[in-house]
């Protein structure tokens, strides 16, 4: 049985999870101004590599690197690399066209891809609260979109490419999570998450440009280094926050990422107007981005709440109490 204060912990590991992944976009559109999309994802990956690689040698957890000679899991492992190889650049690219909240709203979809694909790829059932969740989650994307849907569909505008970008990141990192979630059968997490940095950094080595993060002032490569401490942060608290408490509500709290985003983007235009724009929504966008959250978050622990036969669960163990 979970400690109490262990989940109070986790609950709180999973909370710093969810505002790191909101300030990152944040720090990377301002990273953008001074280095290239492709040259942001490489510091990023770089840094985590060297990060993950200084634990992993003060734990002397090295994986072994002999169970790769089974050519499936050396497929898997690139089907992974490339993935979130993909995610990071792609994602960038997005950035320099879209908002911090915009871009990661448009990131949810990548649990929804990940679930339908899970279903076909693992056989896995959807719930019927994945389903509900699913859809309250594309209703809202829909209504966060209401001021420019036919930018998206109709002129291929900056704003456009960058929405389209960032669905194509969502994609990218839901293949990567199709093939983790099989290594992980194998591997520890922080042994695939190097061997992974590893790939990206070395296979997005020759697109990046370093020597341009020479350019950059103290902001701007705080920014970048922000970004690239970030990535290990986020995921050794999210790793430490699923020690302490169960997956599925540590999941359910990182999908408040967007709202952070969006507070924490609203909150530095006020501060610092010359160097962070504004996030305008109107009130159908304020809707759709919280319904994204609504419906990312019941799609993750719905079950845990209401039953299509039994009903609302809470009232139930209320009830029993």
């Amino acid at each position: 049985m979970i400690k109490q204060q262990n989940v109070k912990l986790g609950f709180a590991l999973a909370m710093l999870t969810a505002i790191l992944w909101g300030l990152v976009p944040i720090a990377m559109k301002y990273a953008l101004v001074v280095i290239d999309p492709l040259t942001l994802a490489w510091s990023r990956l770089a840094i985590s590599a060297v990060g993950i690689t200084l634990w992993l040698a003060y734990k002397k957890q090295f994986p072994n690197l002999a169970m790769f000679k089974k050519r499936r899991r050396f497929i898997l492992l690139m089907i992974a690399g490339f993935g979130l190889l993909g995610n990071f650049a792609l994602f960038a690219n997005a950035v320099q066209y879209l908002s911090a909240t915009t871009s990661q709203v448009v990131g949810q979809m990548g649990i929804v891809i990940f679930m339908i694909s899970s279903a076909f790829v693992f056989k896995e059932r959807l719930r019927p609260t994945q389903i509900i969740g699913i859809s309250v989650l594309l209703i809202g994307l829909g209504l966060f979109f209401n001021k420019n849907i036919t930018v998206l569909f109709a002129n291929m505008s900056t704003y456009g490419i960058g929405v389209w970008l960032a669905l194509l990141a969502s994609i990218s990192w839901a293949c990567y999570a199709l093939a983790q979630k099989v290594l992980l059968r194998k591997l520890a997490a922080e042994q695939l998450l190097w061997l992974i940095y590893l790939i990206c950094t070395v296979f997005l080595w020759p697109f990046a440009s370093p020597t341009k993060i020479a350019n950059a002032d103290a902001t701007q490569l705080f920014a970048i280094v922000f970004c690239g401490l970030n990535t290990i942060i986020a995921y050794g608290a999210l790793v430490m926050a699923m020690e302490r408490w169960q997956a599925a509500q540590v999941s359910a709290i990182t999908t408040l990422t967007p709202l952070f985003a969006l507070i924490f983007s609203d909150m530095f235009a006020v501060i610092w107007p010359e160097k962070f724009a504004m996030q305008y929504l109107n009130i159908l966008g304020y809707i759709g981005a919280v319904s994204v959250v609504a419906g990312a978050m019941f799609a993750t622990i719905g079950h845990y709440l209401w039953h299509p036969r039994k009903g609302w669960l809470i009232n139930q163990k209320k009830e029993e109490e």
